[in-house]
């Protein structure tokens, strides 16, 4: 999305209001321009509601509400859930309402099918509300995937969390305006000090690290890989169409090789029609992976953190890709 850079990956961090007594920011980046302690802003643009009829803030007050801003291509976003659906379900006899609003960064997510779908898979059991313009997000002055904000009774945000991880703080804070008795232990999450790849995005409006020639552009190209790919590259080889937001293999027989620091690799990926890609970590095949819908794949999973050369074999022209993402 023009406009907006997307924060996620390995950011993680904190901002918890002084009404919570937080101790503060225990990881890396604090999100300053987040939504201040003060009263939450209404729902604003909302396209559709899943799981719920549509919902306000106003409607709201009397409950302890914690908005999670999500998208579902968002590896980040997807590893929150589990946490989020399990305090809707333990806390929800208590007074806490969870709301997802769903902010998509492709144009693939703005489409109601495709996140009930999402909703259905992950088994998300709380009200979802498609922010397909950007709305909500601007209203709270949103920067990141994900990121929550936890309202009061009163309807005022008195804590915000960005990113993944801390998931103890979260659920304290959430026990506390509950009155839900002693404090959590810390919960088990992904250690990102592991991984030393950032996102990279395959479409014209953000490419940074594709190598190889020709330099990308516009149309259908005939692209090569260098012969030494640094770390945290990729290539395209074959003819491609680079688009906005992604590159479309034009042409059977098509490769994408990947330079990365990290122990899991995922891509945001479609199909026009099913394809398999053959996959190679290092030389060594790995489980393929059909594509077909809009959203991400786990291309490797594995322990093993350092540097891997990955190697993705596409055999059918409409193959699309949009972004690496790693974990």
């Amino acid at each position: 999305m023009r406009g907006i850079e997307r924060k996620s990956g390995l950011v993680i961090g904190v901002v918890a209001a002084a009404v919570l007594a937080a101790a503060g920011p225990s990881y890396g980046q604090t999100a300053s321009t987040l939504a201040l302690p003060g009263p939450a802003p209404e729902f604003a643009g909302i396209a559709g509601w899943l799981n719920s009829p549509p919902l306000t803030m106003a409607g709201l007050r009397g409950h302890v509400v914690l908005v999670d801003f999500w998208a579902y291509s968002c590896i980040n976003c997807l590893r929150t859930l589990p946490f989020l659906t399990k305090w809707q379900h333990d806390y929800k006899d208590r007074g806490l309402v969870v709301v997802g609003v769903h902010a998509p960064e492709f144009k693939f997510e703005r489409d109601a099918h495709n996140v009930q779908a999402a909703i259905d898979r992950f088994h998300i059991n709380y009200p979802v509300a498609q922010d397909n313009d950007l709305a909500t997000w601007k209203a709270f002055h949103n920067e990141y995937w994900p990121a929550e904000y936890l309202i009061d009774r009163s309807g005022k945000i008195v804590y915000t969390h960005v990113g993944e991880g801390n998931y103890d703080e979260t659920e304290n804070a959430i026990r506390k305006l509950l009155g839900a008795g002693p404090a959590v232990g810390p919960e088990p999450g992904v250690d990102l000090d592991r991984v030393g790849s950032p996102e990279m995005y395959f479409g014209l409006e953000r490419v940074e690290d594709l190598a190889g020639a020709p330099a990308p552009a516009a149309g259908v190209q005939t692209y090569a890989a260098p012969a030494d790919l640094p770390l945290n590259k990729f290539a395209l080889v074959g003819a491609w169409d680079l688009t906005g937001e992604q590159a479309r293999l034009a042409k059977d027989g098509g490769e994408i090789a990947l330079h990365c620091r990290s122990g899991k690799v995922f891509m945001v990926a479609s199909s026009t029609a099913p394809v398999t890609l053959a996959v190679s970590v290092d030389g060594k095949a790995q489980p393929p992976v059909t594509v077909q819908a809009s959203r991400l794949y786990t291309l490797f999973d594995s322990n093993t953190y350092g540097d891997h050369m990955v190697r993705i074999t596409v055999p059918k022209a409409g193959f699309q890709a949009f972004t690496f993402t790693f974990g």
